[in-house]
């Protein structure tokens, strides 16, 4: 694996437990909203990162290199909506989706066709990871104010499972 591709990833595992962290702060967000279930729906998708994190750990080193960690720096948002947390995950999401296609095209560029495989996971993942956030704030938005609704689709979030990327409902996949 060349220098300039290793960087990049050994970035990337950063990058990832960055987003777990900041999952975790946006599950406290939801706990201070009186969102339980979102809370936990932030709390199953910042384990989720993290086990996005490992994934690329063990690729560096199956490919003989270590992982360098850096210290992460995470700000609390200042959401005080929970659709406004759903929009911060969502704007996090497109900014892994664009970190994830920049890796793609430098392990393409340099013909690590290895990291392009792993790769290949990453931007699946990511059209999943955004969708899923679009369709939380869109029955958020339909929701509006009505209490009962919101309530529904708090219920509907807590019963996300480890792996499941959509809200409450089908799509689960295997990590």
């Amino acid at each position: 694996m060349g220098a300039k591709v290793y960087e990049a990833i050994n970035d990337q595992v950063n990058n990832e437990l960055s987003a777990s962290h900041s999952y975790l702060a946006m599950s406290g967000v939801c706990e201070d909203l009186n969102f339980p279930g979102a809370a936990h729906w932030f709390r199953v998708q910042s384990d989720e990162e993290r086990e996005h994190a490992l994934r690329l750990f063990d690729f560096i080193h199956d490919r003989n290199h270590s992982v360098s960690l850096r210290r992460i720096q995470v700000e609390t948002t200042h959401a005080t909506t929970l659709i406004e947390v759903f929009r911060a995950a969502l704007a996090q999401e497109e900014q892994v989706s664009k970190q994830i296609d920049a890796l793609y095209e430098q392990a393409m560029g340099e013909k690590d066709f290895a990291a392009v495989v792993q790769l290949q996971w990453f931007v699946t993942e990511q059209v999943e990871e955004e969708k899923s956030a679009r369709d939380i704030i869109a029955r958020l938005e339909m929701a509006g104010n009505d209490a009962r609704a919101m309530l529904e689709i708090d219920r509907d979030l807590a019963a996300r499972a480890a792996g499941q990327s959509e809200g409450g409902g089908g799509g689960g996949h295997t990590h």
